[in-house]
């Protein structure tokens, strides 16, 4: 499916963003949108040639450095993507020429970035440039650039310049020192060290050419080793360029430039390490993808939030964690805060315990610069900093620099006061125990986090003795527009609960692993007296609450500050406290995110104190209104469809769902060019799985109570709890009064647990795909009627050509014609071939009224049944002579595509076997004009690098040979003459079919019209 995404210039398919226009003014933002990554580095969707003013970025996780006196930050690490194109002494940019096509697209599926143009030069010649990279997943020292060239109307000189860029600034600040630099048998490399931190770079670099005779010349500037190439370009003929480079640091290893430099030598070609990439990929969405059925946005754009968070996650480090800003920006200076903890981990936790754990791990890296923390401020055992960097210091900033050169710099506050973390983080810490079982982790590292945490709310807590009551003073809440509040709801029954757990896990280590137990005693000065004041505490700490309503007050005092109704304020284009300032804010009930919601939440899968569903709707009455859920934070929404979906607001909930999801694809808030919102990212996934899925934890494994939104007729997710894989397939059930649900292979109308599976396999379709044009191409291409055919490539359709899907078609059309109480037969079928999904159920349908509602969801119906069908398919199931001809084809070095209408090409491709066999695949997400339109063979042929003259299509349909000569490309028709008579070629079938005879045909062919 294709959705238009809003004023972005953005198409959404399933899986592949789509970006239709270059606008300038949206440089930075889109540089954020399309960052790519695999869990070592990140690096923003900067322009391979450059562009006036960009920000281009690649960030290393742990690669830390201070700007003097001033901050620590993420350090923007040298660049890997210089690929500057001169052709006929025009260097080719954006900012120059004619763009006369355009078009960019990210790849979830792969992890694979994509631009393709046309470009007219100053002077005048027209040249197709397309790029395409990626960081390799499977070798996180790895990343793989490659560029096709191809003149139209020229022929001359194109000069390549492949650079790594050691000069590489953080918005004016470089961190990096010169050490060395050189060149090798196999490309050049570049050796840096941060200034203060003295973490060492080394980042190697080769280049391949491939299509014409070309010998590489290496330019040592220094910082700024370059490979080029000049060559003489030919029309219409392609030209591939193959950029590979590989990255270490002495984080993890001792010589960085030596393993970059081995590395070099020994990588394999562009197409393997793609190959392994793909692998690598598949295996990760195999377990954290979520397919959502009936809203076409949301099926990509909750992949698209899952994607910026996996690429973001260290797999192999437990020493870094995830910023809030991923690694695609400056936005935050690569800090970590509460948000990976609370917003990020649960995706992790659930689809990927193991990295789960390295989050954790890096809290416990990092115990010592909290506990430095805590006794800067003379208190005791561990206080976690609001920003934490390498070392788990405190890198809040004190003071934030504001744009006017006269205004006053305002104080940070967060870094003393927002100590809720502090309960978070060991909340995260809980939560990863309970849902592993990890039991070993647990008492080496979970149980010195919560213990040493504990600690500080030991000595931080005040008692009064008017009230009898232990109280928390001079903190920030959840809600930051209150900077010094006493009392906190959120922080005190946080703290509270932390307090409770630290007592059962001091319990529990006492008894399974004492010897453990015995050594954290001593080395954190644990006490029987400090056991009993933290269940004194518990007992005693202050919560403003009224048990006969249920209504939480934040703060003390807070129902006495000035009342706002935001409603007066709108519209309005930013959040309330520059609107009101920070006086005014600081006194009025306007909160900038969820604070007693928040607790809720965080309450509402154990239903501890104080949730429940009177206290839920109590609050949600009263603090939803005063919440400023559009500008405040971005972490507010999801959080706020969750409990909306608890209350059974399910147009609420979805309004803040689609503003969580769509803060960066539709930069709603102003500010994506500062890089992801890791948070909200994080939110997305829960509010799929707890609010929409209504997922609740028990211990007999997850169970759903679903409440989908209007629309979604499907929610397909998969969840590991405690050693076992949790299948849930939620589908929507019409004719009943409020819905009824199937959950995994239950029946059904129920409500049951998910599949229990250890090893289970989810069943949605995962396209392998190339770059796709979202709009009607037009043929580019000379006649196809040369004397002398030059056929380069061959476009087969599948169905009825390759195999023979037809009668999985039919039995899926027949289940829903039976269903819907329409004749349908084998007859009637035959109108459909090689139709499009909806003309064909127009043609069922005939004249009968249905809504574009139910015509919907009979297409996903319909296809839900072809794709179950097709899953049983093999090899077998080739039609004869198709494996022959395809592999005569390829060792003559014809090129192979696919050109069929369906959606699910790319699994029938990989039943049958024959993936490894096709070079392009144009299938029903790549274009919208469907057959007889020309759209999908020039698509096709497009992908294969060749002209329509050189392409030959072999259709079974009529509309489709219609479609292969308005494309001017050959046709060879399957089948009776009265349906494909049309084509150059009619044969019954392929079986004994070979290229040597064809080839014969089309020349004699083209010799009688000439």
């Amino acid at each position: 499916m294709q959705t238009k995404g809003r004023s972005r210039h953005f198409i959404y398919t399933d899986w592949i963003l789509i970006e239709t226009q270059f606008d300038p003014e949206q440089l930075h933002s889109k540089e954020t949108v399309f960052t790519i990554g695999n869990g070592y580095l990140g690096t923003r969707g900067s322009f391979e040639e450059g562009y006036p003013h960009a920000l281009p970025a690649t960030f290393i996780h742990g690669v830390y450095d201070d700007v003097p006196v001033v901050y620590t930050e993420l350090v923007n690490c040298p660049d890997w993507l210089p690929l500057i194109v001169i052709v006929n002494g025009d260097r080719f940019r954006l900012d120059r020429g004619e763009i006369l096509r355009y078009e960019r697209q990210l790849d979830l599926r792969q992890g694979l970035l994509l631009r393709a143009l046309r470009w007219r030069s100053p002077s005048g010649n027209t040249i197709d440039i397309s790029f395409e990279r990626f960081a390799s997943l499977a070798d996180p020292h790895v990343l793989a650039l490659r560029c096709h060239l191809t003149p139209i109307d020229f022929e001359g000189l194109i000069e390549v310049q492949a650079s790594i860029n050691g000069y590489p600034e953080n918005q004016g600040f470089n961190h990096w020192e010169e050490l060395d630099q050189g060149k090798t048998n196999q490309g050049i490399w570049l050796q840096r060290r941060t200034r203060n931190s003295r973490i060492e770079l080394g980042m190697a670099a080769k280049l391949t050419i491939l299509g014409t005779e070309a010998s590489l010349q290496v330019n040592t500037a220094p910082g700024y080793p370059t490979l080029s190439t000049t060559f003489l370009a030919k029309a219409q003929q392609t030209v591939t360029v193959e950029k590979l480079v590989t990255v270490f640091t002495s984080r993890e290893i001792e010589a960085p430039v030596p393993a970059a430099r081995e590395k070099l030598a020994q990588l394999p070609d562009y197409a393997t390490l793609l190959k392994a990439n793909e692998q690598a990929w598949d295996e990760v969405w195999q377990q954290s993808d979520i397919l959502i059925e009936g809203d076409s946005t949301a099926t990509f754009a909750v992949r698209y939030n899952l994607f910026q968070l996996l690429i973001a996650a260290p797999r192999d480090d437990d020493r870094v964690s995830i910023p809030a800003k991923t690694l695609s920006g400056f936005g935050y200076r690569g800090h970590i805060f509460w948000d990976t903890e609370i917003f990020m981990q649960p995706l992790f936790l659930f689809t990927q315990p193991a990295i789960a754990r390295n989050l954790l791990s890096y809290r416990w890296h990092t115990l010592p610069g909290a506990r430095r923390k805590a006794g800067h401020y003379s208190y005791k055992g561990a206080m976690f900093a609001w920003e934490s960097a390498d070392t788990g210091d405190e890198v809040t900033p004190r003071w934030s620099i504001g744009s006017d050169f006269y205004g006053e710099d305002v104080r940070i506050w967060c870094r003393d006061r927002e100590i809720h973390i502090n309960a978070d983080i060991p909340y995260a810490v809980w939560n990863y125990w309970q849902a592993t079982g990890d039991d070993d982790w647990m008492q080496k590292c979970g149980a010195e986090i919560i213990l040493d945490a504990a600690l500080f709310w030991g000595s931080r807590v005040e008692f009064n003795s008017e009230r009898s009551r232990y109280e928390i003073q001079g903190v920030i809440g959840a809600d930051e527009y209150h900077e010094l509040v006493h009392n906190n709801a959120f922080t005190n029954r946080m703290a509270q609960w932390h307090l409770e757990k630290a007592i059962a896990v001091y319990d529990w280590l006492a008894d399974k692993f004492p010897e453990r137990a015995t050594e954290l005693e001593q080395k954190l000065k644990l006490t029987p007296e400090e056991r009993s004041h933290w269940q004194d505490i518990v007992a005693k700490i202050l919560f403003f609450y009224d048990p006969s309503t249920g209504l939480i007050e934040q703060c003390e005092g807070f129902f006495q500050l000035e009342d706002i109704n935001l409603a007066d304020y709108e519209p309005r284009d930013r959040s309330m406290q520059p609107i009101l300032g920070i006086d005014k804010t600081n006194k009025s009930q306007v909160l900038k995110q969820p604070d007693v919601l928040m607790l809720l939440y965080l309450m509402r899968e154990s239903a501890d104190f104080p949730y429940n569903e009177k206290a839920l709707q109590t609050n949600w009455d009263y603090y939803a209104p005063r919440t400023d859920i559009t500008y405040g934070s971005s972490l507010g929404p999801a959080v706020q469809a969750i409990l909306a979906s608890d209350l059974g607001k399910s147009t609420e909930a979805y309004e803040q769902f689609m503003r969580a999801l769509m803060v960066d694809l539709e930069d709603n808030r102003g500010n994506t060019n500062d890089g992801i919102h890791g948070a909200s990212a994080g939110g997305i996934w829960q509010a799929v799985i707890f609010g929409f899925g209504g997922i609740q934890l028990t211990e007999n494994g997850p169970v759903a109570n679903p409440h989908l939104p209007p629309g979604w007729t499907r929610l397909k997710f998969k969840l590991h709890w405690r050693g076992k894989w949790h299948d849930f397939d939620l589908h929507w059930e019409l004719g009943m009064e409020h819905g009824a649900w199937g959950i995994g292979h239950e029946e059904k109308g129920t409500r049951r647990q998910g599949n229990n599976a250890d090893n289970a396999d989810n069943q949605f379709s995962m396209p392998n795909t190339s770059l796709r044009d979202a709009t009607r191409t037009t043929s580019l291409s000379t006649s196809a009627q040369s004397p002398m055919p030059n056929i380069q490539g061959f476009i087969f359709d599948l169905d009825g050509v390759l195999t023979d899907t037809a009668e999985l078609h039919y039995l899926a059309w027949q289940k829903l014609a039976d269903e819907e109480g329409i004749p349908f037969n084998r007859e009637a079928n035959e109108a459909l071939r090689g139709v499009s999904r909806r003309a064909s159920l127009m043609v069922i349908l005939g004249n009968r009224a249905y809504s574009e509602a139910q015509i919907e969801e009979m297409m996903e119906r319909k296809n839900r049944y072809y794709v179950e069908l097709i899953q049983n398919m093999t090899s077998h199931d080739l039609l004869p002579g198709a494996i022959a001809l395809l592999d005569e084809l390829r060792q003559a070095g014809i090129k192979i595509g696919i050109g069929s209408a369906s959606k699910n090409a790319q699994t029938v491709i990989e039943r049958l076997g024959i993936a490894d066999k096709v070079d392009a695949i144009a299938d029903g997400y790549s274009v919208q004009e469907p057959k007889p339109a020309p759209d999908l063979f020039l698509y096709a042929a497009k992908q294969l690098g060749i002209e329509p003259a050189q392409s030959v299509v072999v259709e079974d349909a009529a509309a489709g040979v219609e479609a292969a000569l308005a494309a001017g490309m050959w046709a060879i028709g399957l089948g009776p003459v009265e349906r494909v008579g049309a084509a150059h070629i009619v044969l019954p079938s392929l079986e004994g079919i070979k290229w040597a005879d064809l080839r014969e045909q089309l020349s004699n062919i083209s010799k009688r019209k000439h």
